[in-house]
């Protein structure tokens, strides 16, 4: 026993010492002798996003604690300069955004969320269809791959206002469903129909990158996976849901979460269709950031920052997330 603990005292004393972990400067330092030249490369890059996307951001996220408006913000008239008279209010206005009776965040939120979820099951599901249909072998493939790559293909602004001259009470939507005894819903004036409305048109514009996407990942995955499948007896959807779906995660995962950042974040379908003076209850957390800016007087440019920096919180938590369960499942897999 003695002759042991003499062994380990000798083991002890011959290891040695782990090292003290580096501070953040040291490693900083170890990185910039060893890659220097990347950082050379990413400097330019770093300053033009810090000038056109950190200081706004940071200007922003102050001008959210304040009670900023149209009437109390510094300008120049003439050769009069009028300084800035606005008061720091603290969280004042996320607390009137989320309880106030007159900017009520709730139910936007509600219907931007329900708008994300079903603009991205819509187009997702539809573009991974279209794309395992377009991946067969059958005559005039290429054109019919053309043919659905023409919605994104033309400039979102032109579709926007075709379907909306479509859908309005006179268009041919409302004229084709007259002539089948479908009834004309107002498209464009029902919060309900405007709504469905949205949700068609975005689906329109955003299926095609889906179908290019998966189009792209379907012919990446080897044939011979298809062929073993087949020889072991599988059926159709067997084959999808085995070797399909799992050949798909990688790019599946990254058109989702750019999807739902997309479509959460989409004004130009919202505004176009509907116009500023569109329903409130179809506006969502984007569009309604800029009513609150540009559609009263007086401008409200506090409870507009308040509203970007609450969206930006939402999809940043939400990335993170998303990308962590997404890491914990390939670890799974």
């Amino acid at each position: 026993m003695t002759t042991a603990v003499q062994g380990r005292a000798r083991k002890e004393r011959s290891d040695p010492e782990p090292e003290p972990r580096a501070g953040w400067v040291t490693r900083l330092r170890r990185s910039y002798d060893q890659h220097w030249y990347a950082w050379v490369m990413c400097t330019p890059v770093v300053v033009v996003l810090g000038a056109l996307v950190g200081f706004p951001l940071v200007q922003g996220v102050l001008l959210t604690f304040t009670n900023a408006n149209s009437l109390n913000v510094g300008r120049t008239i003439g050769v009069n300069h009028i300084p800035d008279s606005y008061t720091w209010t603290g969280f004042s206005n996320y607390v009137d955004l989320l309880t106030g009776a007159d900017n009520q965040l709730v139910p936007h939120f509600v219907w931007t969320i329900a708008w994300t979820f079903l603009c991205v099951a819509l187009t997702v599901s539809t573009g991974l269809g279209l794309a395992v249909l377009m991946n067969r072998k059958m005559r005039g493939r290429t054109f019919y791959r053309l043919l659905l790559i023409l919605p994104w293909a033309v400039p979102t602004f032109v579709t926007v206002f075709s379907w909306r001259l479509l859908l309005s009470d006179g268009g041919a939507v409302n004229g084709l469903l007259g002539l089948l005894h479908l009834g004309t819903p107002s498209w464009l004036s029902s919060p309900y129909w405007m709504k469905t409305a949205a949700i068609l048109v975005n689906t329109w514009c955003g299926v095609p990158f889906m179908m290019l996407s998966f189009l792209g990942g379907l012919q990446s995955i080897p044939s011979e996976l298809y062929e073993a499948a087949e020889m072991d007896g599988a059926t159709p959807w067997q084959r999808f849901t085995q070797v399909t779906l799992p050949g798909l995660r990688p790019v599946s995962s990254t058109v989702t979460l750019l999807g739902i950042i997309w479509t959460f974040n989409q004004f130009t379908v919202i505004y176009l269709l509907f116009g500023a003076g569109g329903s409130d209850s179809v506006q969502i957390l984007v569009t309604y950031a800029y009513q609150l800016f540009f559609g009263q007087m007086p401008q409200d440019y506090a409870g507009s920052a308040a509203v970007g920096v609450i969206c930006l919180s939402i999809l940043v938590v939400f990335t993170a997330f998303y990308r962590r369960w997404l890491s914990r499942n390939e670890a799974t897999a």
